[in-house]
């Protein structure tokens, strides 16, 4: 077991290490870069926007149930949505579904093109196919998933305000005074900390499973599988490790 461990993340840094070159053409790199930021931004916007909604309109639902017969304040209902969306629920939700949708298409992707001959004949042709097919999209979600989680964010705290206010839990002004008491800008910065954290994770994990991938269907399908699950669980690690470093 340890071994296999040892065996997995030698390749992956080694990976890693060939990722991480001077371009051959840097046209090609910023074209590729541009497609990836498209496909991993604007196509995913949609679905991190429903979540977000949900995942704030449950926040305000639950804990305003849990506020009934106590002395606390009610504007209560918007501190907590703000900074529980903040500092946990827009990071890591929006990563861990990213994970499922964008890290699965990388790995299915790159274990296509592996199974499919193409990545052994651009190294024949002297293309670093690790930097060229890798480094891009690593570069767009890093610079791109940041964005969505900003969005999903917003969108978080304005789905808590649409759950709590039109039905009658609280007032608006209330509401608004939650969302602006005791804010900490702080609270911001490890958010982007974790998307970008959590954005390099989803995306070198995925490519590391269809990098390497062999056999047939079969094999593509359990890789592109094991690039979710492992990249859910190493965000989860790392939303751990952060949270400990970030708040001592």
């Amino acid at each position: 077991m340890s071994f296999n461990f040892l065996y997995h993340f030698g390749r992956y840094l080694l990976m890693l290490r060939s990722s991480i070159a001077r371009p051959e053409r840097f046209s090609m790199y910023w074209k590729e870069t541009m497609r990836q930021m498209n496909d991993i931004g604007v196509g995913s916007i949609i679905i991190v926007v429903l979540i977000a909604v949900f995942i704030g309109a449950v926040t305000a639902v639950q804990f305003a149930y849990q506020l009934q017969d106590s002395f606390v304040p009610k504007y209560y209902i918007g501190y907590i949505v703000r900074d529980s969306t903040i500092i946990e629920l827009a990071p890591t939700i929006t990563c861990l579904v990213l994970a499922g949708k964008v890290g699965s298409n990388i790995a299915a992707e790159i274990g296509g093109m592996r199974q499919k001959e193409h990545i052994d004949a651009m190294e024949i042709m002297g293309v670093n196919t690790a930097a060229y097919l890798i480094m891009p999209k690593v570069i767009a979600a890093v610079i791109v998933i940041p964005l969505l989680v900003g969005i999903a964010c917003f969108v978080g705290i304005m789905g808590g305000y649409v759950a709590s206010v039109p039905t009658g839990l609280i007032t608006d002004a209330e509401y608004i005074r939650g969302v602006r008491s005791f804010f900490e800008p702080y609270y911001v910065f490890m958010m982007f900390v974790k998307a970008v954290v959590f954005a390099f994770i989803l995306t070198t994990v995925s490519a590391y499973q269809g990098y390497h991938v062999k056999g047939g269907s079969i094999e593509l399908g359990q890789a592109s599988t094991q690039a979710v699950v492992y990249s859910d669980i190493l965000i989860l690690l790392a939303d751990y490790l952060i949270a400990i470093l970030l708040t001592q």
